[in-house]
């Protein structure tokens, strides 16, 4: 089979970031002093190349970019002054284009003021629309789904919902498919035999559970260079809370769904603070508005290699997601108040536009990154046991 050569590959990544490798000469030195590199990811050096002789296939379908977590170690000890974590971030913005066949990720990355117009866009939208159908306001207590009718937002969740597993199914399956030939792995080795299905449930398992959520290389070998932070604002443990909150989020947002469905309890019913799903849903909140609000102060005082360099995507997810989470906790606060403040409304308002913006631009964004980063580690799970076994 025939590889095809793209010479204007590293200058179409370096559209997506502002990574300087030009200077990188392949001394291995940033894989070498890698803690997360090995045999069977052997980044960011490998990336570099790839890019570098133009072979986007092979980049994009990388699983080593979806295993580094940008500790920033590559950047801190390369001879040159390049900046080999930043291109990381750089090439994973790219493949996020790659794979979405919509255009969008490509304008977000790198049309920020269109992308930026179009948050503002589609916000205006999201909320006019819900001000044409809302209801009265009552000022005895705060009723929000007679403001804003529970089946309109409802039925719109499930059609943006829809729309947007379209995309990220397209893209998650593409990639995976691109992996899979990669890594010369077949549909029929994975669920022809008891050891291939054992082989493909640990490595689901590992990208899921071990790495997704139990952030284990992230937590304990993935550490900036930079003297240890105290435990509340390491970047693993923020990131785990960022994940956790939305994630807690979603769930009791469907286990309140599911209520209404059986007959326990019809969304938007007042209920106290400690019931289930009330009480996950305020825990998830809070944790969703710590870590980001770790991840924007990060940012702005340029904390860690990682956060030395900000794109206008970085700034709108971690603005989306802090709106989110903010206009939420009000929301909580609102309904405790007596009487029922007439603001509760208007926040209720905001919030169900921005998180349903929030989840539209979720295969466009680097919210994408919880799409493609499990497929990732699925495969790095496969090639470790491959690895193990040899």
């Amino acid at each position: 089979m025939s590889t095809l050569i793209d010479p204007g590959l590293m200058g179409d990544v370096l559209k997506f970031g502002a990574a300087d490798v030009t200077a990188c000469y392949s001394c291995g030195n940033c894989t070498a002093s890698c803690p997360l590199a090995d045999n069977d990811a052997t980044f960011p050096r490998g990336i570099i190349r790839l890019a570098q002789v133009g072979l986007s296939a092979d980049l994009v379908s990388s699983k080593e970019l979806w295993t580094c977590y940008q500790c920033g170690e590559c950047t801190t000890k390369c001879p040159t002054q390049a900046d080999p974590a930043e291109f990381m971030a750089t090439s994973r913005r790219y493949a996020i284009a790659h794979y979405d066949k919509s255009g969008l990720a490509r304008v977000f990355a790198t049309r920020p003021a269109v992308g930026w117009l179009l948050v503002v866009v589609f916000a205006a939208i999201f909320a006019g629309f819900f001000m044409t159908v809302r209801g009265p306001a009552d000022a005895n207590a705060l009723v929000l789904f007679d403001f804003i009718p529970y089946p309109v937002i409802h039925w719109t969740g499930i059609g943006v919902m829809v729309l947007v597993a379209v995309f990220a199914a397209w893209g998650v399956a593409s990639l995976a498919r691109d992996m899979a030939r990669k890594d010369q792995v077949t549909w029929k080795e994975l669920t022809g035999s008891a050891e291939g299905r054992r082989r493909a449930g640990k490595a689901l398992w590992y990208a899921l559970g071990v790495e997704s959520l139990g952030q284990r290389r992230y937590r304990e070998d993935c550490v900036d260079s930079a003297p240890i932070e105290p435990l509340y604002r390491r970047r693993w443990l923020i990131h785990a809370l960022t994940i956790w909150g939305f994630l807690g989020l979603m769930l009791a947002t469907g286990l309140d769904y599911g209520l209404d469905v059986v007959g326990i309890k019809a969304t938007g019913t007042p209920v106290p603070l400690w019931y289930p799903t009330r009480a996950l849903g305020t825990v998830a909140g809070l944790s969703l508005l710590y870590g980001v609000t770790w991840f924007i102060i990060k940012r702005i005082r340029r904390t860690g290699v990682a956060s030395r360099t900000s794109t206008s995507m970085d700034w709108m997810f971690l603005g989306l997601l802090w709106v989110t989470g903010l206009t939420g906790f009000l929301i909580e606060v609102a309904l405790y108040v007596t009487p029922a403040p007439a603001w509760g409304y208007w926040v209720f308002l905001v919030h169900v536009a921005i998180a349903l913006e929030l989840v539209l631009f979720l295969p466009f964004t680097k919210f994408a990154h919880a799409m493609y980063r499990p497929v990732g580690l699925f495969f790095y799970g496969l090639a470790t046991q491959r690895a193990d076994a040899a």
